[in-house]
């Protein structure tokens, strides 16, 4: 493990491995760089025999600090970091709210030189927006309160987790190690602008970005099964009509929580075009 000190003082935990080109790793929800559905750390050892990979712990979660209060501008600061570490410059990879926080990283300046994003949350359609705005008004009061169990049932349920799904998990090993990264619903709901795309932002970014989704729709994946067949669909085109060099991939067979190296593969192409 190393650990690089952010602009308000805050270490922010990190693995290298690999050499080649850096790419940095930008998880998702209720996740560190080792831990949780869809960690990073599988990827970056199939992407490290090409790049140098820094999969990172975002702040509040695994060994990085948690300076308060939270702002985003702090969490694209840690990402300014790590780049500084990389060299001065890197290609970002970042997958659910994770992808969320690259897009808003890129739209303020940070020194990317290509960068992917995947299944991004956004809601697009008023129906899913009207449900992401009920979540938002009462994940706040829930985390306010220490109520981290709660806080985790909401997100489930936003998810299109059904009620036998949050029993399961409640009674699952996986619930107790989760209950501590909870507080950082709240981040991931900023770095995907409280789920909205801010399509105003995301049109001051110059560089290549690559958009892509699962190829499997929501209803058909563990957990999702009560969000929209087309949710990251959309949200995926929303992006790609907001940000002026971005290009759309779907990885076919895929699910939110993919084969690594099939984004690998996805990756090492784009990048290295």
């Amino acid at each position: 493990m190393n650990i690089v000190t952010s602009a308000d003082g805050t270490p922010i935990a990190y693995d290298r491995a690999g050499s080649g080109p850096a790419v940095i790793l930008v998880g998702g929800a209720l996740t560190s760089r080792a831990q949780g559905v869809g960690n990073n750390a599988p990827l970056a050892a199939e992407l490290s025999a090409r790049f140098t990979v820094y999969n990172y712990d975002r702040r509040g979660r695994g060994d990085s600090g948690d300076t308060r209060p939270y702002t985003l501008e702090r969490e694209i600061e840690d990402i300014e970091a790590l780049i500084a570490e990389a060299g001065g410059t890197a290609f970002l990879y970042g997958v659910s709210s994770g992808g969320g926080l690259v897009l808003e990283a890129a739209a303020a300046g940070v020194a990317v030189s290509r960068f992917a994003v995947y299944d991004v949350p956004y809601a697009v359609s008023a129906d899913v927006y009207r449900r992401t705005s009920a979540y938002v008004e009462r994940l706040g009061p829930a985390l306010t309160a220490g109520r981290l169990g709660d806080a985790l049932e909401l997100f489930m349920r936003l998810a299109g987790s059904s009620e036998e799904e949050i029993e399961g998990a409640m009674a699952s090993p996986y619930w107790t190690p989760m209950l501590p990264l909870a507080h950082t619903l709240a981040y991931d709901a900023a770095a995907v602008n409280h789920y909205r795309p801010p399509a105003d932002r995301l049109a001051k970014i110059t560089r290549p970005a690559l958009v892509a989704t699962s190829g499997v729709s929501p209803e058909a994946q563990a957990g999702m099964g009560g969000l929209p067949s087309d949710f990251f669909d959309r949200a995926a085109e929303a992006i790609r009509a907001s940000v002026p060099h971005a290009e759309r991939r779907v990885l076919a067979g895929q699910s939110h929580a993919p084969d690594p190296a099939a984004v690998a593969a996805m990756l090492t192409s784009f990048f290295r075009d």
